[in-house]
């Protein structure tokens, strides 16, 4: 960890701005661009090729990275981007991707996103991912030289390996399940925590109609008006602040929609996998069928129900050099077989130990992260409850003084 990337260097979004251009269909388009800023921990000396300190980059040029890094590293766990458009809103925040509350806290998600990679063992060491931060230009091209779409597998592929498995392995079945029960589970909770928040809000604002009656009230009462101006102020302040709250609020809700999407990243590492195990198992069927095949053209015994004994039956027995001829080709067929399914144990051996080491450290910094945000959360429900028993605290100061 000492070599990663964010010890070397300090990366922000420092900025959101909204621009209009034309997009690849020529149509002119409204989006919003974020301001990446690098500055070298340790100073270096500046030369011709010092790399650019602050570029800007559109939130599809964001997608891409991450697509490229899913691609090309696929048994990591690849931090995911913040939502596109917001989801589990309460009503009085906006669903619109252009808000400015929404670009902010998307601006934020973004920045986390790249201190993530930055911050990972092995992405903080892809050359792309360092031109993404350091060059205006160029980088695309270099992306896309890689050819990582052509390496990109279907949603179809995936789907057929993820039914036709024979033997799975447990240990990602099981990872899988756990990602869909993990995402399933935090999608309640935000559902639920929007419902709260539009419940709390109209608490708040409830305080506010007592400010105002008590306000009103006070221009009647000769005696008691100072009182009642009184704490009809402590309702005003205490209505008002509901607003920072659930901005507050907001910000730990974001922090739990990182790891909703971290569950479809779980979910990734599992596909990738069943698709090199059925690889395997369908290389290792084709051997054992090119190995048949061999021993019935040698030994000249031909199942009577096959293909290959309905075909001499309607049209004779080869001759012995069409069997040799064949029977070499072959063996040449099982050698390269064989070669290619120990290639594939090994790259799947391979593939599990590393994709399981990097889930293990994603066990580690979600559990960290989860207990940090939700002891945080639970402490500002606590400190706000505080400030409302304060609220009336002194409301009844201000009336027993009337």
């Amino acid at each position: 960890m000492e070599d990663c990337l964010a010890k070397k260097m300090e990366i922000t979004v420092s900025e959101a701005e909204k621009r209009t251009g034309r997009n690849a269909m020529n149509m002119q388009e409204t989006y919003t661009a974020y301001l990446i800023e690098t500055r070298a921990v340790e100073p270096q000396s500046e030369g011709p090729c010092a790399p650019v300190d602050s570029l800007w980059r559109r939130y599809s040029e964001f997608e891409l990275l991450r697509n490229y890094l899913s691609v090309t590293y696929p048994h990591i766990v690849v931090p995911p981007l913040p939502e596109k458009r917001a989801d589990f809103v309460w009503h009085k925040l906006s669903a619109d991707n252009m808000d400015p509350d929404f670009v902010e806290r998307r601006r934020i998600g973004l920045e986390n996103f790249l201190l993530r990679v930055a911050s990972h063992p092995v992405l903080c060491q892809d050359k792309i991912f360092y031109s993404f931060l350091t060059q205006e230009g160029g980088w695309k091209e270099m992306v896309n030289e890689t050819g990582f779409q052509l390496k990109a597998d279907s949603r179809l592929k995936a789907l057929n390996a993820t039914f036709r498995v024979k033997n799975p392995d447990k240990r990602f079945t099981e990872l899988k399940h756990y990602s869909d029960e993990l995402q399933s589970v935090i999608s309640h909770l935000l559902r639920v925590r929007a419902r709260v928040a539009d419940r709390l809000y109209g608490v708040y604002k409830v305080h506010g109609n007592y400010g105002r009656v008590f306000s009103e009230w006070s221009a009647i009462e000769k005696e008691m008006g100072d009182g009642l101006q009184s704490a009809g102020h402590h309702m005003d302040v205490y209505a008002a602040s509901i607003d920072d709250i659930l901005e507050e609020e907001e910000h730990y809700a974001d922090q739990l929609k990182e790891y909703l999407f971290y569950a479809e990243a779980l979910r990734a590492v599992c596909r990738k996998h069943e698709l090199m195990q059925y690889d395997l198992e369908m290389a290792a069927q084709d051997l054992t069928s090119k190995k048949q095949q061999c021993e019935e053209l040698a030994t000249g015994t031909v199942r009577t129900f096959s293909l290959k004994g309905m075909t001499s039956k309607l049209f004779g027995q080869e001759t012995p050099e069409q069997r040799e001829a064949k029977v070499k080709v072959l063996e040449e067929q099982i050698q390269e077989g064989e070669e290619q399914l120990k290639s594939k144990n090994l790259e799947g051996r391979d593939f599990v130990k590393s994709a399981w080491a990097d889930i293990e450290r994603f066990k580690e910094q979600k559990n960290h992260d989860l207990k940090e945000a939700l002891i945080s959360y639970a402490v500002m429900q606590i400190s706000m409850c505080k400030k409302g028993i304060q609220v009336w605290t002194n409301a009844k100061e201000c009336f027993s003084k009337m």
